[in-house]
């Protein structure tokens, strides 16, 4: 007898999750991706001739519906807490003193689990089927990624059930990117003319973060399981049970998760994990070590950042070795050359590097650097490259040593070592290459803030000839964009729209970008709070800028010289000539002006942030009339705490200073 439609979809449904689970879990393949393929269609064939039988856990439901408007927030039912770090073996036995005393030197064994490099997580199954997907956060509410987390294929939509599970299941993990998808989309981007990605976790970040889930789909991002949140009932009191339960139920974990019976062991398994992290198709930093009793656990407690039974052992960066080809020289905005190393590509710590700078001068020499050396590579924090050393004894014999230029690439001008520095610049204040930077910097988001307007289009606009000062953006018509590359009507009214926007900086932000040498952000708020207006920074003498708190002889030096030469002058003139000439709200006196939420009080900034910057945070904690600063002290009014805040915490909590939290800041503050 043929089996019926209900008959073959649930038949359908139970081979694409059974294959699914071969390839994405247990990484053994047993079909081709056009066979799978093949049996999707069908299941999406018989879905839509008989929707009364399609379901939400069906495999051909994981991509779906229309874009989001934006994501919506979650409370976690248990806050995901960050985890401390450790970098030695002396530490890590420091650890386990620690657990034991706490535990009345109670035997006690451990779990330990790569440290996958993504973006922690949290999967909420009811009954087995998946209900809601998280980001971690601030700890305590995060977004609400569920359509995101469908077309994650290593999640199941729901739980196998050969084992019974809770009813109520919520596990934690990382959802991350393997290095050879990563790769390929990078690859594709390179192919298209794009931007490539910096890494592996940022480019999973960006796409948990896209409205479509269509779009999170093609990425192809995966989910490994490293915890559990809320658990209707109890199952086991061992971790590494745990685990195995989370296997039976085809929720992925790590191959590389071992059982430790005592710290020894706990050592032996960082060293042996550390000789295959590299080979791994994902990004791993560390290990996390976790007490496997969950009494034991509860026992323990937590501190007011993370648990006291778990910490992360993070290893030494990633090295490799590749050839030095040559060796170009990049003027910054304020005419210094800095030397960029252009590198043999290889591939170190999740991305694929053939740039790396070498900072300066002193620097190439005191590294014994020559063109066409084998070189040790680096990522500094697992991000920058950094050349660490040359191999001498593979140097060839025609490597050629380096020297500094003796006239700017960009301009041809001769070039001058500042006095008692390592830097070496381009004194030309017309040299295109300055101009360059200076404008992209003018245009930034803590500047300007023309936000429509990147490297690209400054690019265009001053091989155009259309911009050749700052104010120049402002005599911009529509027609002018239209005649540039891949400008169309919508995006040249957004970038005309961004300069007229751009009108309501103020005195500080105008000023910081200019590009004056040693005036950045902060700087330039002093100055700006100081003096009020650009005339009166113009008539300030060095002795009067001297005097200004904060404001040091360079500075004064730097910004005397900049209102008295003829350039510096010529762009004050052309941007009044635009009406750019802000004052300064903060220099008025206090008859003239309201009273600020944060006159008078010093503010400390500690821990990570979700929402701003630190420059950022500190930046509005200035214009509130407060004064931020990097110590804690009686004088402190209050502490603004993020995610794993440490010393400057414990400061505030023992003067009794008060604290707050970001979001009690944003809800006070940010208005």
């Amino acid at each position: 007898m043929a089996p019926s439609i209900e008959q073959r979809i649930a038949k359908l449904r139970q081979e694409l999750n059974r294959h699914n689970y071969a390839y994405f879990i247990l990484n053994q393949p047993e079909i081709s991706d056009r066979e799978f393929d093949h049996m999707m269609k069908e299941l999406i064939d018989l879905e839509t001739q008989h929707p009364e039988l399609r379901s939400p856990d069906s495999p051909s439901q994981r991509v779906g519906g229309e874009p989001i408007d934006a994501f919506r927030q979650v409370v976690h039912a248990q806050p995901m807490m960050s985890i401390d770090n450790t970098y030695n073996e002396e530490d890590v036995r420091a650890f386990d003193e620690r657990v034991r005393r706490g535990l009345g030197d109670d035997p006690v064994s451990y779990v330990l689990e790569p440290k996958v490099d993504g973006v922690a997580s949290s999967l909420r199954y009811e009954r087995g089927l998946l209900v809601q997907a998280a980001t971690r956060g601030d700890g305590r509410v995060g977004d609400d990624i569920t359509a995101q987390a469908r077309t994650v294929q290593a999640i199941p939509l729901r739980l196998h059930d050969r084992h019974q599970f809770p009813d109520v299941l919520e596990v934690r993990g990382e959802i991350y990117m393997n290095n050879a998808d990563f790769q390929r989309i990078n690859q594709a981007r390179l192919d298209a003319g794009q931007e490539i990605f910096k890494n592996p976790r940022n480019l999973t970040a960006g796409t948990l973060k896209q409205l479509d889930p269509k779009i999170t789909a093609q990425r192809k991002l995966r989910f490994i399981s490293h915890g559990l949140g809320q658990i209707s009932e109890e199952t086991t009191d061992s971790y590494w049970d745990l685990l195995k339960m989370l296997k039976s139920w085809h929720l992925p974990i790590s191959d590389n998760t071992t059982h430790a019976k005592d710290i020894d062991a706990v050592i032996k398994a960082i060293e042996q994990f550390e000789q295959v992290r590299g080979k791994l198709a994902f990004q791993t930093d560390g290990m996390v070590i976790k007490v496997d009793s969950l009494s034991q656990r509860e026992r323990l407690g937590v501190t007011s950042k993370s648990p006291r039974w778990v910490i992360a052992y993070k290893y030494a960066a990633e090295q490799v070795q590749t050839v030095l080809r040559e060796v170009d020289w990049q003027v910054g905005k304020g005419g210094t050359l800095t030397p960029v190393a252009r590198l043999d590509p290889v591939f170190v710590a999740g991305t694929t590097v053939s740039n790396a700078t070498l900072h300066n001068i002193d620097q190439i020499q005191k590294l014994d650097l020559h063109v066409g050396d084998t070189i040790i590579l680096e990522k500094a924090g697992e991000v920058i490259p950094y050349v660490r050393q040359a191999v001498m004894e593979k140097r060839p014999k025609d490597a050629k040593a380096i020297h500094p230029p003796k006239t700017c690439p960009s301009c041809g001008a001769k070039t001058e070592r500042e006095a008692d520095t390592p830097y070496i610049r381009c004194v030309n204040p017309d040299c295109p290459a300055q101009f360059r930077e200076r404008l992209i910097w003018f245009c930034g988001r803590r500047q300007m803030d023309m936000e429509n307007i990147g490297e690209k289009l400054v690019d265009q606009l001053i091989e155009k000839g259309l911009v050749k000062t700052f104010a120049d953006l402002y005599r911009l018509s529509k027609e002018d964009l239209l005649s540039l590359e891949r400008m169309g009507e919508k995006s040249a009214q957004n970038v005309l729209d961004s300069i007229e926007g751009s009108r309501k900086c103020g005195l500080d932000r105008l000023l910081a970008g200019l590009g004056i040498r040693h005036v950045g952000n902060r700087v330039a708020f002093v100055l700006a709070s100081h003096f009020g207006s650009l005339d009166a920074l113009a008539k300030a003498t060095v002795e009067e800028l001297s005097a200004v708190n904060e404001i040091g002889p360079a500075i004064a030096d730097s910004v005397h010289d900049f209102f008295h030469n003829k350039a510096g002058q010529h762009v004050v003139s052309e941007l009044k000539s635009v009406k750019i000439d802000p004052q300064s709200e903060a220099a008025k006196p206090e008859s003239e002006k309201g009273e600020l939420p944060l006159s008078g009080k010093t503010v400390v900034v500690t821990g990570s942030l979700q929402h701003y910057k630190r420059e950022e945070i500190e930046e509005m904690i200035q214009k509130l009339g407060g004064k931020p600063a990097g110590s804690v002290s009686k004088k402190t009014s209050f502490v603004v705490a993020g995610e794993s805040a440490g010393s400057k915490l414990d400061k505030a909590k023992e003067l009794g200073v008060e604290i707050i939290t970001e979001d009690e800041f944003r809800k006070q503050f940010a208005k």
